[in-house]
């Protein structure tokens, strides 16, 4: 049988990092974690008509119950909600969520995760499992690292000994699109592994943040040097009343000197004070982002893994 949302939302805040419980007291914090489990995790497991309309659309010709949600019993002592995915909505990269579950993951738990994804989902041929936790990077051997999340309180993030020149700026139109994705192409060809861990947000989503204030443009002495800008109604935000980093870019000219350890900060203090925190969400292997979230203050409250099937 499903948990109802608040027992789901009871057994996520166990496994949330210690950090954020201090943030946000944990009854206000268990009605935003059940009101998630809701909309998200037990919709999708019991309405039929989603899990008709993601197989017609994502895996034509495939059973409606290996689009539902599953509550799964994995072991004696560990239940798990497995969803079915697909990164980025492409039917090439299939996956399967496991994020909800009924106490914090260890290690010993992999294998047989591993197990009831395929055997719910096999036909969709998923790569992997995705897990979440909060013990720190590398805690689970064999498992593959995917991206974690820095975050801080807003107010503790205070700009400190800001480069003459470097201003952020409330965006009014997303002309400067083509260069900011010139950007991302910048860093792709220099790092091949890029593509995978960040890419440039649609101009349609940026548009949305240059409406609610939400964007910023980058320049430096006067001169156009990328784009910051940040989410309020997103997973990541992990239940909290958070703002998420959305983008973070800066053009080719200006990398490298140290000007991105600046952003988030400058950010921070200039987005409309209705949140906060700040959530950035950083692949594990991106070490210069990570550095520069770091050293502006933020602190890794964890992320996910992958287990290869």
């Amino acid at each position: 049988m499903i948990p109802d949302p608040w027992e789901l939302a009871a057994y996520t805040l166990e496994r949330q990092h210690p950090l954020t419980r201090r943030w946000v007291d944990d009854e206000t914090r268990l009605g935003l974690l059940a009101e998630l489990h809701a909309g998200v995790d037990i919709l999708l497991a019991t309405d039929r008509s989603i899990a008709e309309s993601r197989a017609e659309r994502m895996a034509p010709g495939t059973p409606v119950d290996a689009m539902l949600n599953h509550w799964v019993a994995v072991a004696d002592d560990l239940s798990a909600m497995l969803s079915m995915r697909f990164e980025g909505l492409d039917i090439t990269k299939p996956f399967v969520d496991a994020t909800p579950m009924s106490r914090p993951l260890e290690p010993r738990d992999l294998p047989a995760l591993a197990a009831a994804a395929q055997d719910l989902y096999g036909i969709h041929h998923p790569r992997y499992v995705r897990l979440r936790s909060a013990e720190p990077v590398d805690a689970f051997p064999g498992a593959l690292r995917d991206r974690r999340q820095y975050a801080a309180l807003i107010k503790d993030l205070q700009p400190r000994n800001v480069p003459p020149g470097l201003v952020l700026t409330p965006a009014t139109n997303v002309d400067h699109y083509e260069e900011a994705q010139r950007a991302y192409d910048a860093v792709d060809q220099a790092h091949p592994e890029h593509p995978t861990q960040a890419h440039l947000q649609s101009k349609e989503s940026l548009q949305e943040s240059v409406e609610a204030g939400r964007l910023f443009d980058v320049t430096v002495d006067g001169t156009w040097a990328g784009y910051v800008g940040a989410l309020t109604d997103s997973e990541e935000a992990l239940a909290l009343p958070a703002y998420v980093v959305e983008e973070l870019i800066l053009t080719p000219a200006f990398r490298g000197k140290g000007l991105g350890t600046h952003l988030s900060t400058l950010m921070a203090q200039s987005l409309p004070p209705t949140h906060p925190i700040l959530i950035g969400t950083i692949h594990a292997n991106n070490t210069g982002a990570i550095t520069a979230a770091t050293q502006a203050g933020r602190q890794n409250i964890g992320g996910w893994l992958l287990q290869p099937l």
